[in-house]
């Protein structure tokens, strides 16, 4: 089990090598450990004692178990309730706002006190992935006890912190760690005098694959009456492979909007191919924009091609 604002039962032995902390982008906090490390520490430990993860040693003589930090959060909103989409390369700041309670004896203005938010995919218990931010998050005391705070998910899909099954639903949880004047590189440190609280549960919007998608009508310009053969193709990102690849067998429509007009009609719908292709012929009446509309799934978000423009004569 994770460590949770009520459950405390971590060992004290810290393995890392279960736990990929980015480096390269990772920011700091307190002391000379990042906060994605600080993080990777406190969770491996928490999975070590449940045994879902294995030891495989550690340095010096960390002693200790974590304590039960008193700290919850609530009112978690990540993205502001849209939907995540995630390309192939961009490195995407997922903003979180949420509100952090806590006993009057816990000084969330420490500077080794560190909080944020976070994704995890699967069970609370035993998570598929997780994503955390670079940096912890920050908050402004609205009382005695209740902070209000936000802060950033940082997603970098070149890195290989996603796959393509990872798309779909996420919860959200946040995480606080009292360090009280411990040091996290201390290889002689002792967690008993390190206060965790670990909550998770909270709704997330779906974390999904970009999406892509092109239109040509051709021929232009074209006879009134004539056909138009409109062609296109819908893809979106492979996480694992770092490419756009097509997205088959889905609805997309084919819509019209005349030059005279701000508004698209849809004409008929029609699907991708097995590579992701799109073809459909119609008839040509007056000057207008061809397009396709994509209208999304759980997984991929929606998308509209760009018009092309048909003169018509």
């Amino acid at each position: 089990m994770r460590i949770r604002a009520t459950v405390a039962a971590v060992s004290g032995a810290l393995a890392l090598s279960a736990f990929v902390v980015p480096g390269a982008h990772a920011a700091g906090s307190a002391g000379s450990s990042s906060y994605r490390a600080d993080v990777a520490k406190v969770q491996e430990a928490a999975r070590a004692a449940s045994g879902k993860t294995a030891f495989t040693g550690s340095t010096g003589a960390v002693t200790g178990d974590p304590y039960a930090l008193n700290v919850t959060f609530s009112n978690i909103k990540v993205n502001g309730g849209k939907a995540i989409p995630v390309g192939i390369s961009n490195h995407v700041a997922v903003p979180v706002t949420y509100t952090l309670t806590h006993a009057a004896d816990v000084d969330i203005t420490a500077g080794d006190f560190l909080n944020g938010p976070y994704l995890y995919k699967g069970s609370y218990d035993a998570p598929v992935n997780e994503l955390f931010g670079d940096a912890p998050g920050t908050c402004t005391a609205t009382s005695a006890t209740v902070a209000s705070c936000e802060g950033d998910i940082d997603i970098y899909p070149a890195e290989g912190e996603l796959i393509n099954s990872d798309a779909g639903a996420w919860k959200a949880a946040g995480l606080a760690i009292a360090w009280n004047g411990q040091d996290p590189d201390d290889p002689n440190l002792d967690l008993s005098k390190v206060g965790v609280a670990d909550q998770g549960g909270f709704t997330s919007p779906n974390v999904e694959r970009y999406s892509k998608l092109t239109v040509n009508a051709a021929p232009e310009p074209v006879k009134k009456g004539k056909t138009v053969t409109v062609t296109g193709k819908l893809s979106r990102a492979n996480w694992e492979d770092n490419a756009y690849h097509g997205y088959t067998v889905q609805p997309v429509s084919l819509q019209f909007r005349k030059k005279t007009s701000s508004t698209y009609t849809t004409i008929k719908t029609i699907k991708s191919d097995s590579t992701g292709n799109l073809k459909t012929t119609t008839t040509a009446t007056v000057d207008g924009y061809f397009r396709y509309s994509f209208a999304g799934t759980s997984t991929t978000p929606a998308v509209n091609a760009t018009g092309d423009y048909v003169d018509v004569q």
